[in-house]
């Protein structure tokens, strides 16, 4: 069985992946291949798969981590992806980028460390996601989700934040010194 077309590296965020996913369906359903380690050149070993259901109307995020990279699919659901590069020295430091993935997106999507990431449910929706490190709370940072300055799109304006992701500091609080490199 034939496996997805290669990834395309992101126009706009460096080291981000897009995946395109090629399902095989008959009337009895759906079978698609959600990753391969050659699909995302120089990408580390997955060690850790986690699967996250998020109701209509959801927002996840946005975090970042300093050691963690993320693979995300959204095998069901509409979901639509907040990304913003936080790496110092990045040379896509301090843009951000918004894709859709699930229904009639058929995208797996790689995340760099380094890349502050989110995402907002446009309908219900199943998420599984990757990481090349083991869940590690130290690891877990965050920025504002709604933070004009990150110029992300959601595409909802009423959305259910966690108390969590509400108390992520605003871009302009955090400091320099422990930005990603």
């Amino acid at each position: 069985m034939a496996s997805s077309s290669p990834a395309r590296e992101s126009k706009l965020l460096a080291g981000v992946h897009v995946v395109p996913l090629r399902s095989f369906a008959d009337d009895r359903g759906y079978f698609f291949e959600s990753f391969r380690k050659s699909w995302v050149p120089g990408a580390r070993e997955m060690v850790q798969g986690n699967v996250s259901f998020s109701k209509k109307g959801v927002l996840r995020g946005l975090h970042y981590h300093l050691k963690q990279a993320d693979f995300w699919v959204v095998p069901q659901g509409l979901a639509r992806a907040g990304l913003y590069d936080m790496r110092a020295s990045s040379p896509t430091r301090g843009k951000s980028e918004t894709i859709e993935l699930g229904q009639g997106n058929a995208f797996g999507l790689y995340i760099p460390k380094g890349v502050a990431h989110g995402f907002c449910a446009l309908t219900d929706v199943m998420m599984t996601y990757l990481v090349d490190e083991y869940y590690d709370n130290s690891d877990e940072r965050g920025v504002r989700w709604n933070d004009p300055a990150l110029q992300i799109d959601w595409g909802m304006t009423e959305v259910i934040v966690s108390d969590r992701d509400r108390q992520n500091p605003p871009l302009a609080e955090i400091s320099a010194d422990v930005l990603p490199t």
